[in-house]
């Protein structure tokens, strides 16, 4: 009779240790399967938080390079030929949207954001730009967000099921000895232990990751305002001029 782990296992077992791989190799069929699960769930998670610590540190570097470009003094337009258009960083995606709707207001009404309705429209424009690019930045934290709680209860559902049978073959051998019970429940706590090894990466580094990526967004909407800001301030300039010009005429 098959209890999962029968007798010639767990004295396999006892003889040839507790190391990792043994309690692998002399494991049940469903619990192999939970520790596999869980082995690349962890090998996920590691990549996820790779990739989000490169990728965050990358854009944030360039973020800073852009504000440099930014605040140089240079002509907007040649910025936005440059880098606006086709933005390669969020930031310079948050800038080229409000100054792709600047552009198109100016052509359309004069670029009278005081009267009208373009500095909402710009405002829509960076607000979306900065939800997507938020979203594009937080791709795949969704694993991480699942994987942190789910864990530890596959581990522990593999855990209840080898002791199950760990417990059957026991009584099978009419044998309570610690060296016949030992390597049975070790098999089966062991995946717990996977479990908790996953998932304590995963919930450490949604958190973190999280915490950068609301400091970014926060950085990416500053921004927004106050480009939007002065985009605003040279509008009004540009109105008041034109109208100066206008009562000389007069």
């Amino acid at each position: 009779m098959d209890h999962g782990v029968t007798s010639s296992t767990l004295g396999a077992v006892g003889a040839a240790g507790l190391s990792p791989l043994d309690l692998f190799l002399h494991a049940s069929f469903v619990v192999k399967l939970v520790m596999i699960g869980l082995v690349l769930c962890s090998i996920g998670v590691w990549a996820v938080i790779a990739e989000k610590f490169f990728l965050l540190r990358r854009v944030n570097r360039e973020a800073t390079e852009f504000e440099d470009r930014f605040w140089s003094g240079g002509s907007l337009d040649d910025l936005y030929e440059s880098d606006g258009a086709r933005p390669m960083n969020p930031m310079a995606a948050v800038f080229g949207a409000a100054m792709g709707e600047w552009r198109r207001s100016a052509r359309i009404a004069g670029a009278d954001l005081a009267r009208g309705g373009a500095r909402d429209r710009i405002d829509r424009a960076i607000n979306i730009t900065v939800a997507r690019e938020n979203d594009r930045l937080g791709r795949h934290l969704v694993f991480l967000a699942t994987t942190g709680p789910v864990a530890p209860f596959v581990g522990l559902f593999g855990t209840v099921w080898g002791i199950m049978h760990a417990f059957g073959s026991i009584a099978a051998m009419h044998n309570t000895n610690l060296s016949v019970v030992a390597p049975g429940i070790s098999e089966a706590l062991f995946a717990t232990a996977i479990g908790l090894v996953t998932a304590i990466p995963a919930y450490v580094a949604y958190n973190v990751i999280s915490n950068s990526l609301d400091l970014f967004t926060d950085r990416m909407e500053a921004f927004g305002t106050e480009f939007a800001a002065i985009l605003s301030r040279q509008s009004e300039e540009r109105v008041e001029r034109a109208d100066a010009v206008a009562d000389r005429k007069a």
